[in-house]
């Protein structure tokens, strides 16, 4: 069994989608079984929290991750999503402010820097016990009203998911994604974060979506989207892959299933983890 590392570092920096705060991050290679786990250096200490599903914090509209101390770190999904979809293990990942910039709105900035820095193997001498590298044998469902997420047993890895809109411009979407047969830098990551014209007031009014802007997230109203033109025609829905992808990275190893999800969350992405996490 291997492992993967970056070959070198590399730096990237930009305002967070909700804090509206400028901040810098620092991805480096990290040793073998160290996982992905960030440092918030500005603050005393410089304290580690752990890219685990047990760390999440909190699910409104973004993931977010507590760690010692108490020291937090917003937003990740998008860097996490771009570390696993392009088979990075292990990383330090330094960042000087509570939130991880949201860039473009998609992974693709990340994957493009990954894919610059280059991977190296690290080789398992002793490979560790670890249950979810084991296939899902059942179904594992988390559902909240007509909202799902599930695990069922599949043959490979695969991610589906739907959305249902009362915009005509986004409407119902299903995609389903499979690792082996489309790449997630060309069919994923390129994805950008999308929201609704309607909402907008009230999220800012709840101290939410501070750093977005036509910039940063597709937005849509009745008539359509305020800023085409999008990189998918159904973007917004193989958004919500990149999303799912990010928040079950925190699994550290994905369970081969086919992960199917219906109207998801953040919050429902998360308790899927947590139900993953349990001894069968």
């Amino acid at each position: 069994m291997t492992q993967s590392t970056l070959a070198s570092e590399f730096e990237l920096s930009g305002v967070g989608l909700h804090s509206g705060e400028q901040t810098r991050v620092r991805v480096s290679p990290a040793n073998l079984g160290e996982g992905r786990y960030f440092v918030r250096t500005d603050l005393p200490g410089a304290p580690i929290i752990p890219a685990t599903v047990e760390a999440v914090s909190q699910t409104a509209l973004s993931t977010e991750l507590t760690g010692t101390g108490d020291a937090q770190i917003r937003t990740v999904e998008h860097l996490l999503a771009a570390l696993a979809g392009m088979g990075v293990d292990n990383a330090r990942i330094e960042v000087d402010g509570p939130e991880v910039p949201l860039l473009d709105g998609s992974a693709l900035v990340w994957v493009e820097a990954i894919a610059q820095a280059g991977l190296v193997a690290q080789e398992l001498v002793h490979p560790p016990e670890n249950p979810q590298l084991s296939p899902v044998e059942n179904p594992v469902w988390v559902r909240h009203g007509d909202a799902f997420v599930a695990a069922l047993p599949a043959a490979e890895t695969r991610f589906s998911y739907g959305i249902d809109f009362e915009e005509p411009a986004i409407g119902n979407q299903w995609y389903s994604w499979s690792p082996e047969a489309e790449s997630f830098a060309s069919a994923i990551a390129p994805a950008r974060t999308f929201g609704l014209a309607r909402q907008v007031d009230q999220l800012r009014q709840a101290g939410l979506i501070k750093g977005g802007s036509l910039e940063n997230a597709l937005v849509c109203d009745r008539s359509g989207w305020l800023n085409p033109p999008l990189r998918f025609t159904n973007e917004p829905v193989r958004h919500k892959i990149l999303d799912l992808v990010g928040d079950l990275s925190l699994l550290g190893t994905w369970p081969t299933a086919h992960y199917l999800a219906y109207k998801a969350s953040h919050n429902l992405h998360v308790q899927l983890g947590l139900a993953l996490r349990l001894p069968a």
